[in-house]
């Protein structure tokens, strides 16, 4: 609620904005007007446009951060021109004269001795355009959160939290008429001075996106990090996307979990087929603490993860834990029964597993993430959630609590120790500079082969020439869909140029299941040590099965490496690259 509040006053105070100053005589004109014909029309213009304006600022700013190294560019440009707004008011009046231009000869053309509605609204409108780029500090740290967070309902609410104050000042302004202008024209030198004071905050926020500290600091300052009570606090609302982005997971344990109150246990009708266990309900869950775990098989993040989940079901089965993996795919592959089923013995799981192809159970939840866990208390109420990979000991902390609640004798010990190997090892964080990499045209970045992608259709690709940090390309005749690319002839390659520990590529096997050789290189020559879990010191390996292949793990120094594997055989599908 406090969140709401400060969102509520900054809404208000923008109304001493100085670009506002030029367009509030006209406002001030229709305060002896009916308020019915000419206050309330002026009112609904004024929401509907600044809803518009801020809206588009936030999925735009959204869009921005999320177009990888470009859009990280023109992030920090944007924030550094709100920052130097904030700090220079002349820069602000500066780019935002044409809206006040434009909003003064509107309104200064709308003026009549009757009130008109169509005129109120009009004028309203006009002076939404100006009051959304004028709102001041709070309204740009709300729309530089909501563009690391995402749109929200949170940043929604917030933003209309921000309108309602504005539109309570103006409704005082327009109450008090003349007298109030006269009275905020003195009140602009307090409000310089905060304004200054966050352009400088939101500066050093700059600097830290530049220097790649962006993992914590920017998202501090933001007002749309999250919700008291609804969601997690502040700053774990600013979950990354859970492929995209790992969560450290030797962070340190917090003294305390806070357990909020998220909503009711959704559903859990219309998974396919259960593994481990016949279909469960939420009626037949009710008394019990249960933790619901979505994931998919070929998920790097979600494979690091079970290990901890498998080791606190077997720990608090007994004391009224109930673990329920939730297998929603991500590729075409992964919707197949019998694919999830192997994967529960390779990776030894033994708690119940929904498999979700049709993603009823993931809609319910409205779910977004790989992995993202759900923490449900025995009375059937959701408590917590984290997305992402890592935070174990506070994950754990909460199961605890939560049978606690159920059970205050119970002893619950301390907490487990995981050792993950293979892929399921815990990744080298301070060494990734890669990014999970899709190879199929649907989600394709970074591709860097001097030929254009043919869509859906055969092509011979040549090899990059010089591949910058994190550029791909492909060699040979291939066919890319949306989701893979796929060998139609062989020998055919994919390089990469990555700096990370770990490389692994999610790969499937020939027609009809036919197992595909490969052979990897690494700067030209044979990985040795750093061989991956599926390779041998040679870089030969065989494709058999859809899944995750663990390529190189490299054992000395991280550095910048040129990755290039090539298949022998035709036919193999070739689907994203991930890193640790």
């Amino acid at each position: 609620m406090l969140l709401y509040l400060l969102a509520f006053v900054g809404g208000a105070l923008t109304i001493v904005s100085p670009c506002i100053l030029p367009v509030l005589p006209f406002v001030f004109s229709r305060a002896d007007q009916p308020f019915r014909r000419s206050g309330l029309p002026l009112l609904v213009g004024m929401a509907a446009t600044f809803a518009v304006v801020a809206g588009v600022a936030t999925f735009a700013g959204a869009w921005v951060v999320r177009a990888n190294q470009i859009g990280r560019i023109l992030a920090i440009i944007i924030f550094a021109l709100l920052g130097f707004a904030l700090l220079f008011p002349r820069l602000a009046e500066y780019l935002t004269r044409p809206l006040v231009r434009f909003g003064g000869r509107v309104q200064s053309g709308s003026g009549a001795t009757e009130p008109s509605i169509g005129r109120s609204l009009l004028l309203g409108m006009s002076t939404g355009l100006l009051w959304a780029p004028c709102a001041g500090p709070i309204l740009g740290l709300i729309l530089a959160g909501a563009a690391l967070q995402g749109p929200s309902a949170h940043t929604a609410f917030l933003l209309l939290a921000f309108a309602l104050g504005a539109a309570v000042s103006l409704v005082i302004a327009l109450l008090a008429g003349n007298k109030v202008f006269s009275w905020m024209k003195k009140s602009l030198g307090a409000e310089e001075w905060i304004r200054r004071g966050l352009g400088v905050a939101v500066l050093v926020g700059v600097v830290a996106i530049a220097m790649g500290w962006d993992t914590g600091i920017l998202r501090r300052f933001s007002l749309s990090a999250g919700t008291s009570g609804v969601e997690q606090k502040l700053v774990d609302r600013f979950h990354p996307v859970a492929y995209a982005k790992m969560v450290d997971s030797e962070s340190a344990q917090p003294a305390a979990v806070q357990l909020g109150h998220e909503g009711p246990f959704p559903s859990l009708n219309g998974a396919i087929a259960w593994l481990n266990s016949p279909p469960l309900t939420r009626e037949q869950l009710k008394g019990k603490v249960v933790l619901i775990d979505f994931w998919t098989y070929s998920c790097i993040n979600c494979l690091r993860a079970i290990p901890y989940v498998e080791a606190w079901s077997e720990k608090y089965k007994n004391d009224g834990l109930v673990v329920i993996g939730v297998h929603t795919p991500e590729f075409a592959f992964e919707k197949d029964p019998a694919n999830v089923a192997k994967s529960l013995v390779d990776l030894k799981i033994t708690y119940p597993v929904a498999i979700d192809s049709k993603y009823a159970i993931w809609n319910a939840f409205h779910n977004e993430y790989w992995p993202a866990h759900y923490f449900i208390d025995a009375q059937g109420q959701i408590r917590y959630h984290h997305f992402g990979e890592g935070k174990y000991d506070e994950s754990e902390e909460v199961i605890q609590q939560l049978l606690r609640e159920k059970n205050s004798s119970l002893q619950v010990g301390g907490l487990v120790q995981v050792n993950g190997a293979g892929v399921q090892a815990a990744p080298d964080l301070g060494n990734v500079a890669s990014p999970e990499t899709y190879v199929g045209y649907g989600r394709q970045e970074n591709y860097a082969s001097p030929q254009k992608i043919e869509k859906d259709g055969k092509q011979t690709y040549t090899a990059p020439a010089r591949p910058s940090m994190n550029q791909w390309g492909l060699v040979g005749s291939w066919n890319v869909s949306e989701e893979h690319a796929s060998l139609v002839t062989a020998p055919g390659k994919v390089i990469f140029r990555f700096h990370a520990r770990d490389l692994h590529l999610v790969l499937g096997p020939g027609k009809n299941g036919q197992p595909v050789k490969f052979r990897v290189r690494i700067d030209g020559t044979a990985p040795g040590e750093d061989r991956g879990a599926d390779t041998d010191a040679d870089g030969n390996g065989i494709v058999k099965e859809y899944r995750l292949y663990q390529l190189v793990r490299q054992k000395g120094k991280v550095e910048d490496r040129t990755f290039e594997i090539e298949f022998l055989d035709p036919g193999v599908q070739v689907f994203a690259f991930t890193f640790g």
